[in-house]
């Protein structure tokens, strides 16, 4: 609080300086913004700049009359033209409106970013989180801008053909994501990469398949989603609080830093994940309890059936001898945390009475 505070003042210093009194007046003010100078003779690219599109647009001006100024005009991101506004909220009707299954197939590009999160908030306003999975399915052929399925809720699926770019599934709150290679595709899916970076971004729940690599941060502070990768970037599963990493192939450096929460399954087959494993707050484990072992093996299931993963189906013929190359990263604590409520559990607390008993007999144990 005091940090944002500080924050809020030293912005408001700022703009007493400029002459505005608030956010809003700041909006569109270029002309307080000015072209370093010599800095073409540094780098001979920044030469070739033009930057008048940016600098010499309609709300810029001192003299620009506060009475004129529309901030519908100023703030309109043009949502109307999205596919979600155009294509999908229209197909979609009769299924929004009854609550009935209906899949619903169309081309996209990289330009069409938070593909189907319009559509994910008209389900959320209606139904909230409480419509069956898959009721909603979006069978798109393409590249996925940024933040495709971004906050999109229990219900709605995507079923991607193609690529996604960064922030794939952010904020995931219940929906599914499904990413798959072009079918003619002539590359093998378990060495390339199909999505970007910080897929999983905050997610809460929900479920995210990807018939290939993952980029850097994939799952950071995820808490509560479900994803099956076959390998992922430098960084992945940072600052995880909670759901389920299952990553059927190799990591990047920094794997698990921060990680206070959820269970990550790397099948590590050249036995380097301790090379790259941040061990500060998680332990690096065999998988060999049952309840483990049954759960990664319907995991990468539903995986393979839902996007025809060779790699998942090489795994699961030879399940016996795989299970043996796979490694479990839990934090310490969480893990500890884990085995109290279930000893509480099965003492007779119902399930949150328990983590809320065990969150406090912890605390008291640390802090002792």
């Amino acid at each position: 609080m005091n940090f944002m505070r500080f924050v809020a003042q030293d912005l408001r210093e700022y703009m007493a300086r400029l002459g505005v009194r608030t956010v809003t007046e700041l909006v569109g003010r270029t002309d307080f913004l000015k072209v370093q100078e010599g800095i073409g003779s540094q780098n001979h690219r920044v030469q070739t700049l033009v930057l008048d599109a940016i600098l010499n647009q309609e709300f810029a001006g001192a003299d620009r009359a506060d009475s004129h100024f529309d901030p519908a005009r100023a703030f309109d991101f043009h949502l109307d033209k999205t596919l979600d506004e155009t294509v999908l909220l229209k197909k979609f009707d009769k299924a929004l409106k009854t609550g009935q299954k209906q899949t619903v197939s169309l081309k996209i590009g990289n330009v069409n970013r938070a593909f189907g999160t319009l559509l994910g908030a008209e389900i959320t306003r209606r139904y909230s989180n409480t419509l069956p999975d898959d009721t909603m399915v979006i069978e798109a052929k393409g590249s996925g801008g940024q933040s495709i399925g971004a906050f999109i809720p229990r219900g709605l699926t995507i079923r991607l053909e193609g690529e996604c770019n960064d922030h794939v599934g952010k904020g995931l709150s219940g929906g599914k994501i499904i990413v798959f290679p072009p079918k003619e595709a002539n590359f093998a899916a378990e060495d390339n990469i199909l999505i970007g970076n910080v897929a999983l971004y905050g997610a809460t729940g929900g479920k995210l398949f990807v018939n290939g690599i993952a980029g850097e941060r994939f799952c950071v502070r995820n808490s509560g989603a479900t994803a099956v990768v076959e390998g992922v970037g430098n960084h992945g599963c940072e600052y995880m609080t909670g759901g389920i990493a299952v990553i059927l192939g190799e990591t990047g450096k920094n794997f698990a830093a921060g990680m206070s929460g959820g269970v990550a399954y790397v099948l590590d087959e050249k036995n380097q994940l301790y090379l790259n494993l941040n061990p500060e707050l998680v332990n690096l484990e065999m998988v060999t309890d049952r309840a483990d072992v049954v759960l990664l093996k319907e995991l990468i299931s539903e995986h393979t059936e839902a996007t025809g993963s060779e790699k998942g189906r090489r795994i699961l013929a030879e399940f016996d001898k795989y299970i043996g190359k796979f490694r479990k990263v839990m934090p310490r604590e969480y893990k500890q945390m884990m085995l109290l409520t279930e000893k509480l559990m099965e003492e007779g607390m119902d399930a949150d009475e328990a983590r809320r008993e065990a969150f406090y007999t912890r605390r008291k144990e640390v802090r002792a």
